[in-house]
């Protein structure tokens, strides 16, 4: 648990410093060391109009080749997974770094059975994956009935 401290200026002090970097556990690995809206995810908008439903995926610094979307059973997944590898070498020092980063993620929404699955259209701009999901002509959302009690 942290406390209130009182710094002087805008710059912490050197005890402030101290405290933060020795109270916390580096090698807690649980959940609270990660932010709370789940930074391994992407965050995800959906919108319903009358004629289609919306889901926009952020995911900057993605390509459009990078991610999958699929349909299947009423269900939409949309998933990455992305490789890089980098190497460095000089034969002068004798010198070899490698370094390899993997991403990969996926999200999977329950669709309501008023879709049209055979018109879908995704799209990738500026960092935001697009999908947009057609409803079907005379499928539309069942209404909200309140029902009187005799």
């Amino acid at each position: 648990m942290r406390t209130l401290v009182k710094s002087n200026g805008s710059f912490p002090t050197v005890n402030t410093l101290f405290d933060d970097f020795f109270s916390k556990d580096v090698f807690d690995w649980s959940d609270k060391n990660f932010s709370t809206i789940g930074s391994n995810l992407p965050s995800v908008n959906l919108k319903e109009t009358d004629n289609k439903l919306q889901v926009e995926l952020a995911a900057p610094g993605m390509k459009k080749e990078d991610f999958k979307v699929e349909i299947d059973n009423n269900m939409l997944m949309i998933s990455s997974e992305k490789k890089e590898e980098k190497e460095e070498t000089r034969k002068k020092d004798n010198y070899v770094r490698k370094e390899f980063n993997y991403q990969s993620f996926c999200r999977t929404f329950s669709l309501p059975e008023y879709i049209d699955d055979s018109k879908i259209e995704a799209s990738y701009k500026d960092g935001i994956l697009h999908v947009d999901i057609a409803k079907k002509e005379n499928g539309q959302k069942k209404t909200h009935k309140t029902i009187a009690i005799k």
